[in-house]
């Protein structure tokens, strides 16, 4: 038995923390008793001076890409996260039938994977990391697998094949179904198509987790379309990374919550999450127009080769209205041409060539075949506040990378985010208070997927523990310099085992892929 003694509990749920200590026996807390209380027979971990609460849970992850190749999730440790959910915007590692489209498709990030299942339950045979993860299907994963890349809508037939595969994964232990709408092909479905996968997902009983159509002008119609699709399906809804891209649509986050809050009160089981930073990053295709991709990466490379066609993409790039080039930084791509570029801008670029910005998008893509990711700076810092002030919001990270060590400029949210969100916007800012900062990163995402024994610190819970310094937590990459692991974590449990102790990882893996109860 564990006792984790002299700290202050932090149980996850809001509440003010309490003086007591934490009695772990095996993969479960056992009780919770007061400070005082006479423990005998344990192994002591003295947390004085620090705040003891649930392990986080990033209800936003596309580890699925990365952890086989490094599961031991440093990153992850170093935040305090014991739980990620995968599978998100649209993209997830099965089903398989068009490996190389897939693999053409998520080249973005970086996956290491030798690509050796075809579906849900293959693939989370092969997991063994330091921390649990939650599998959800992508909706562009399920397209590829049955249509490719093509640029039209599904016949009844296709559809129904969709619909089969996700059933599929959900009784192998998917836990939801995602869409990521501005990335092809998923952006080639009409909202019909959306639709009746949705209610696929609603009839079992999976999360709908959507990067919505448009985070723009139209953030208030996307998100109509998604408040419409999980009505009609019967599926709880989680809109990823709520945000206005854009310095126009900055402001617009008040009135998306707005309609948020009305379908809540509508009785729609609605959540949101939101990462705390005002740059995305994302593939450097999602600037491109959408009829650009169609057919996949192939026939992509195949119109940037043709001077009409290339000129075509370059000109509507023009007129984009997010399109910034001194906004958009590369974040990662392949050895080339221009390897030498990670951490410029395309403004940069484009000075460099002579050219101009949509040239050098163009460039920069086909001799790195398309399988680039960038870091986009188009957010308001008032939004994000206003976002995370709202007691229904989740922290969630949109990250992937799980190793401390690697190249390239990525965003530095993979290192910090739920060390930013205690020490900047809680500790120092006073946006939320510590509790509540502590709620929205374990039993509110909990909530969202039905983990009642996860969350939260209490006898008979699971125990995913985070032992923290709360006046030295923080985040400590940045974008010019990314490769920063977080400070102030001091100890992490997965189902009561240590990995991290001290501040150090112990190299041991009790995490396991989890299924809704």
């Amino acid at each position: 038995m564990i006792a984790i003694t002299g700290g202050l509990v932090l149980d996850g749920t809001g509440a003010d923390a309490v003086p007591a200590t934490v009695l772990v026996d095996g993969e479960r807390i056992v009780d919770v008793v007061p400070p005082d209380a006479p423990v005998v027979d344990v192994e002591v971990i003295d947390a004085a001076g620090n705040i003891v609460a649930p392990g986080f849970i990033d209800l936003h992850s596309h580890a699925d890409f990365t952890v086989l190749a490094a599961p031991d999730a440093t990153t992850q440790l170093y935040q305090g996260v014991t739980t990620l959910v995968t599978g998100n915007c649209g993209w997830s590692p099965f089903p398989i039938t068009e490996l190389e489209s897939l693999k053409a498709g998520t080249a973005f990030l970086d996956p290491d994977h030798d690509w050796s299942w075809h579906n849900t339950a293959g693939f989370a045979a092969l997991v063994e990391p330091a921390v649990n993860v939650a599998l959800q299907v992508g909706h562009s994963s399920l397209r590829l697998a049955v249509m490719g890349g093509a640029e039209r809508a599904p016949s009844p037939a296709e559809l129904r094949q969709m619909q089969d595969l996700l059933r599929e994964a959900a009784e192998q232990g998917a836990v939801g179904f995602s869409t990521g709408l501005i990335y092809a092909p998923g952006a080639y479905a009409e909202p019909s198509e959306v639709a009746a996968l949705v209610a696929t997902a609603g009839e079992c009983g999976l999360l709908y987790s959507t990067h919505i159509r448009d985070e723009g002008a139209k953030l208030l119609e996307a998100l109509d379309e998604a408040i419409a699709a999980a009505r009609a399906g019967g599926a709880k809804l989680e809109v990823s990374h709520l945000k206005a891209v854009g310095e126009p649509n900055h402001g617009l986050v008040t009135a998306a919550l707005e309609r948020l809050d009305q379908a809540r009160a509508d009785g729609l089981d609605v959540g949101w999450d939101v990462y705390p930073y005002t740059a995305s990053s994302t593939t450097l295709t999602a600037r491109l127009p959408t009829w650009a991709l169609g057919g996949g990466t192939a026939a992509l490379l195949q119109r940037l080769a043709d001077p009409a066609e290339r000129e075509r993409i370059a000109a509507e790039l023009r007129t984009a209205e997010l399109f910034d080039p001194h906004a958009v930084v590369i974040a990662s791509l392949p050895l080339g041409r221009y390897e030498d570029c990670r951490g410029l801008s395309l403004a940069e670029i484009a000075r460099r060539d002579d050219v101009d910005a949509a040239e050098a998008v163009l460039r920069v893509l086909e001799h790195h075949d398309a399988a680039v990711s960038v870091v986009n700076h188009a957010m308001s810092e008032d939004d994000v506040v206003t976002v995370l002030r709202h007691p229904c919001t989740s922290v969630a990270s949109d990250g992937w990378i799980l190793s401390g060590r690697g190249s390239g400029h990525p965003h530095p949210r993979n290192f910090g985010t739920f060390p930013r969100v205690l020490g900047r916007y809680a500790r120092d800012q006073a946006v939320l208070t510590v509790p509540e900062a502590i709620r929205r990163m374990t039993s509110l995402p909990a909530s969202r997927l039905g983990f009642d024994d996860r969350g939260v610190v209490k006898p008979g819970a699971l125990a995913d523990l985070v032992v923290l310094d709360p006046g030295q937590v923080a985040d400590r990459s940045t974008y010019d310099d990314p490769w920063q692991l977080s400070a102030g974590i001091e100890h992490v449990f997965v189902a009561g085992e240590p990995v991290l102790a001290d501040g150090v990882p112990t190299g041991r893996r009790p995490g396991r892929v989890l299924r809704t109860s």
